[in-house]
């Protein structure tokens, strides 16, 4: 018997998929721009955010399976799947966060985090075996295997890689298609088989307050850390002075003569102050709006990131990367990793930015530049 779906769950299990994919590349684009607990913390919740769409979209998907008899799911496979799922995609993308996101370091994490996703997928359907008998055709294998490999490259590039502009709608739905395709493309592979002293489906094997419980938990953190994403990210729990502390300050760059502005809105803790541009280190775009980093915080920008450009003095404040600028007096050192360049920037907390490939020589020649005159 070839599994038929009921559609409205198939809707569903595509909504989940979006839903997680939409906050995980959320979460995971401030990565870059943040340093210490949050980085991890954004680390973490990215990689749990997108697990856990990945997950629940398998789950559900394989509840929308109509089947003739009923269905009891075996608890150690079905939890033990979640935990792959987790474990993958976030060594995944740690692996990648971990460092300048080269494609070569995307690529090989792909292929760690889709044969992981499609582990996962084939351990949750044995957890179907207490109930019906399953063959599996080695082609849709193999195609699913391909495009989990892929999906999994599309997520870790729209969330680290180059591909990480723009607004996150857009790659959010990319993303959540290939993760669905992974799992029906398996699904199509698939042929049930009853057992023989299998009983006609009569009530579900799931009872309904159990089912509830697990889809109400499931659906308030997703719910949960989805409102969280449309905070900006300047919004924390502890509020900083928008001037550095005088005694551990690194001296501030005079502000430039002409038309260049003095000072760039910020937000944080819902207080909309300016800063100093000469405490300004680096910019880093999030969709329509930008981040300014002081050496110490991160504060939300209501500005694109060309429109703050177009305000800084050139001379200072160069463009590095479609998604950065920099402050040349404050880069400590530019570094090539793998194939992908980096700059590490003079502050209190560890920041890096990255250097498009066509920019490098570019750069370096404006760094001597910047020096020779210093002296």
């Amino acid at each position: 018997m070839n599994p038929s779906h009921e559609p409205w769950l198939v809707a569903l299990s595509l909504f989940v998929a979006f839903q997680g994919s939409y906050v995980g590349l959320h979460l995971a684009r401030q990565v870059e721009a943040a340093g210490g607990l949050r980085r991890r913390a954004l680390i973490g919740a990215s990689a749990l955010s997108l697990a856990l769409g990945i997950w629940t979209m398998h789950f559900v998907g394989i509840l929308a399976v109509r089947l003739p008899v009923a269905v009891d799911f075996l608890v150690l496979p079905t939890l033990l799947s979640f935990l792959i799922c987790v474990l993958v995609v976030g060594f995944a993308v740690f692996a990648v966060s971990a460092g300048a996101p080269s494609r070569t370091r995307i690529a090989l994490a792909a292929v760690f985090m889709g044969a992981g996703i499609v582990a996962m997928h084939y351990l949750g359907m044995y957890a179907l075996h207490a109930s019906l008998h399953m063959t599996h055709d080695p082609r849709w294998v193999a195609a699913s295997i391909l495009v989990g490999v892929a999906s999994s490259g599309i997520a870790l590039w729209l969330g680290f890689g180059e591909g990480a502009k723009g607004p996150v709608l857009v790659p959010a739905v990319l993303m959540g298609l290939a993760i669905s395709a992974m799992h029906y493309s398996a699904m199509a592979g698939v042929t049930f088989q009853t057992h023989e002293m299998a009983m006609p489906m009569e009530m579900p094997a799931f009872s309904p307050g159990l089912l509830a419980i697990v889809v109400s938990v499931v659906a308030f953190v997703v719910s949960g850390l989805f409102l969280l994403t449309l905070i900006p990210e300047g919004q924390g729990a502890h509020a900083a002075a928008i001037e550095p502390n005088p005694a551990t300050e690194i001296a501030p760059v005079p502000p430039a003569s002409g038309s260049y502005v003095r000072t760039l809105p910020v937000e944080r803790d819902g207080l909309h102050r300016h800063l100093d541009v000469g405490h300004l280190v680096a910019v880093q775009a999030q969709a329509h709006y930008s981040q300014l980093f002081d050496g110490d915080t991160t504060w939300f920008c209501p500005l694109s990131i060309s429109e703050v450009e177009a305000g800084l003095d050139p001379a200072v404040f160069v463009r590095v990367h479609r998604s950065h600028i920099v402050n040349l007096d404050r880069v400590s050192s530019l570094k090539n990793v793998a194939d992908a360049a980096a700059v590490a920037m003079m502050a209190h907390t560890p920041y890096r930015a990255p250097v498009s490939r066509s920019r490098r020589r570019w750069l370096r020649q404006r760094l001597e530049e910047r020096l020779h005159l210093a002296e």
